[in-house]
């Protein structure tokens, strides 16, 4: 196999490849990490080189959020290593690499308390998902990057028989009485120290990192094609394959194998009975091997109503609620305003083909694949290649979409499969066509909302209705091979308003929908932000306020959100949002950081929404890397912007029907509005910042919307025919 296992990205912008090989070591010692012949490791997350290179091992997946400059721009701060010496590499399949916050998340709600520890202990909680990679890892990198920083200056101290006390590290340097060491030259002694169980954190001010823009360590690679996806993954002899998917409850039906051998370069067709695979020389041949095939399947052709389904759930479901004073006695005998709001089922669209790449030999499966939970993609591959996880080795590959849909890296099953039947390599990946048709979509959501305004408008008695699914759960359960339970508490807890209203009620059910769904970046913060924040807008209006002013009346103790909106409002000279403006504003506190965000739309000649300008305002707590925070409000931003967009696809047999990408309706590069990220800086902990601008984004352009048209949009995607 002439691949590439150890290779790293440079904070100095030189060579991209694959992954490491994740040998792990005896049992016993304290690091997880491969080291080369002049490489000293210490810990589970750095490791430095005799020529002073400082590579950092990074549990979390890189989606394009930049979490692989991120976490090793905290650990080069706190080391005093100079940046353009680090390097990073993915973390071995290890239980030290878990996400601490993910029974936090609620996760793993309903798979039992002791399987949730099984889980936990054995690594499948290394999950990159809903913001929580800086938060989860920021504090363990740094007591990590402390440590090694003490044994450093501990052995440079021994050298020059002084007392630790009186060095210091920065660029790379250990500095002390006017004399230097290099980390390379200290390395291998440090390392043979005993580790302090605690060391201080760094306090000397000099060549901090922290807070800095730094470039990004994948952007050279991703910039000029060397950085390798999985699609790029290559061996000698490997073939490739296309796959199609029976409907969820269909089967294969029957197909054209005569037809399908005809095609040059075809080699096999492999029929089971959920699926068929054509394998060829090439992947164009394998998929016109397929086509050639025509597959059929079994499963019922009817389409479905979404908006019906969330009504009767809404109706009828069973519910979970959350309470805070007695919203009921507060609106006794009144009458309070009421309205309901909707949002589709949302398809991830991401550029990533679904693809994997394995390969079998003497009872070991190698797997080559896009994951942002590899300890499950692990599990799922032994599965297939019916081999123990043991016996599994997997690289998890930079994800080309930041939609969140390679949580369930759907292709590994089939590339295992066929790498243990046909004794070769094999990438199998799923046409545009087919990976529409499979995709498991952001649920959605329908709320009611009542609110009863108090004294100068401000809100007395507060009540969301819910009805959902829990997505993430969803693909959890897929990926434990379990069934699927309806948990929704948490939607309920996490529907609670940022405002300090009196009496509140919020009720979730659970919709159970007709196809698959799962995890999306953004939701269900996305669907709640734009239940809340349009309903408030309608409250300002009802009582005669400025939509903003209403805001600050009820922020109460969230001092943190209410310098968000204020901000955002004087950066983009906010009007009022009186009817006529075309100004519209809406806030949000999620993942523990608060964004405010000020919309300049309008109706287009063409009958679309136009967005021109958006400004918003951030708090995500201490800054890792300020570029990347921008970076990551401005594509939520954009992405947020896309799914409001979109034309909601037919629903047919469980499945969306599949469209070419220019059918989708998906913004273009010219309707890109000015986007304008301000940081607050701020002391508190880090928080999540991906999410955010996904959140807000719809609220505040559909307040703007109805300011400058008195039309209200309470329908995502935005549906102007009905407002």
């Amino acid at each position: 196999m002439n691949v590439d296992r150890r290779t790293v990205l440079i904070g100095g912008g030189a060579g991209v490849g694959l992954v490491v090989a994740y040998a792990l070591w005896p049992g016993g010692l304290r690091s997880a990490l491969a080291t080369g012949p002049n490489e000293q490791a210490f810990g589970y997350f750095i490791k430095v080189a005799r020529g002073g290179e400082v590579t950092v091992a990074v549990p979390q997946a890189e989606t394009g959020q930049g979490i692989w400059t991120a976490l090793p721009q905290i650990v080069a701060d706190e080391l005093g290593a100079a940046w353009d010496s680090v390097a990073v590499e993915p973390a071995p399949l290890d239980p030290a690499y878990a996400n601490s916050l993910v029974s936090g998340q609620g996760w793993l709600d309903g798979v039992g308390t002791l399987r949730a520890h099984k889980i936990a202990s054995d690594g499948r909680t290394r999950i990159t998902a809903g913001s929580t990679s800086v938060r989860a890892f920021a504090e363990p990198l740094r007591e990590a990057a402390a440590i090694a920083r003490a044994m450093l200056v501990g052995a440079a101290a021994d050298r020059w028989n002084i007392d630790a006390s009186e060095c210091e590290t920065a660029d790379g340097l250990v500095i002390g009485g006017g004399r230097t060491f290099t980390f390379g030259e200290l390395a291998e002694e440090a390392a043979g120290r005993s580790a302090p169980h605690r060391a201080e954190l760094r306090q000397s001010t000099k060549s901090r990192l922290l807070g800095q823009p730094l470039p990004r360590l994948d952007a050279p690679g991703k910039s000029n094609g060397s950085l390798r996806f999985a699609g790029d993954v290559r061996f000698p002899g490997m073939l490739f394959a296309s796959v199609r998917v029976a409907p969820p409850g269909g089967r294969l039906t029957g197909f054209s194998r005569d037809a399908g051998k005809q095609v040059p370069g075809a080699r096999r067709l492999i029929a089971r009975d959920g699926w068929i695979a054509a394998v060829a020389d090439t992947w164009w041949a394998a998929e016109q091997a397929l086509h050639a095939a025509d597959p059929k399947f079994s499963g019922t052709a009817t389409a479905t109503d979404m908006r019906a389904l969330f009504d009767e759930a809404l109706a009828n479901g069973s519910r979970k609620r959350f309470r805070r004073g007695d919203y009921d006695s507060a609106v006794e005998g009144l009458r309070p305003l009421t309205a309901t709001y909707f949002v589709g089922p949302s398809q991830h669209f991401g550029l990533e083909p679904l693809t994997a790449t394995a390969h079998y030999s003497r009872g070991r499966l190698e797997v080559w694949a896009p994951t942002q939970a590899p300890g499950f993609a692990r599990i799922a591959a032994a599965r297939a290649g019916r081999v123990g996880a043991s016996d599994v080795a997997l690289y998890p590959m930079p994800v080309g979409a930041p939609s969140g849909r390679a949580i369930e890296a759907d292709a590994i099953p089939y590339a295992a499969e066929l790498a243990r039947e046909l004794g070769a390599p094999v990438q199998v990946t799923l046409s545009h066509h087919t990976s529409q048709n499979r995709d498991v979509v952001s649920p959605g959501a329908i709320g009611r909302m009542t609110a009863l305004p108090g004294a100068a408008g401000i809100t007395a008695a507060w009540k969301m209705e819910i009805a959902t699914s829990d997505a993430m759960g969803s693909a959890i359960a897929r990926l434990l091979g379990v069934e699927d339970k309806a948990r929704i508490a948490r939607t309920a807890i996490r529907g609670i308003p940022p405002y300090a209203i009196p009496n509140v009620t919020v009720e979730a059910v659970h919709a159970a929908l007709p196809f698959a769904t799962g995890y999306m970046r953004g939701s269900p913060e996305r669907e709640l932000a734009f239940f809340a924040e349009s309903f408030i807008d309608e409250l300002a209006r009802a009582a005669s306020m400025e939509p903003l002013a209403l805001r600050m009346s009820m922020l109460g103790s969230n001092g943190r959100l209410a310098r968000c909106l204020q901000a955002a409002a004087r950066r983009a000279q906010w009007d009022g949002g009186a009817r006529g403006s075309t100004m519209g504003i809406a806030g949000c506190s999620a993942y523990g950081s608060h964004i405010g965000l000020v919309a300049t739309a309008s109706i287009g000649e063409d009958q679309r929404v136009k967005v021109r300008r958006l400004v918003a305002a951030v708090d995500c707590g201490e800054v890792v890397n300020s570029g990347l925070a921008t970076q990551q409000i401005e594509g939520g931003l954009i992405w947020a912007l896309a799914q409001a967009s979109l034309t909601p696809p037919e629903w047919v047999a469980g499945m969306p029907r599949a469209r070419p990408i220019g059918a989708v309706g998906l913004p273009r590069i010219g309707d890109t509005p000015e986007i304008i990220v301000d940081i607050i800086r701020s002391g508190e902990p880090p928080g999540g910042v991906s999410g955010l601008g996904v959140a807000v984004l719809a609220p505040a352009v559909a307040n703007a919307i109805f300011a400058g048209s008195g039309r209200r949009l309470r329908s995502l995607p935005f549906d102007l025919a009905a407002a």
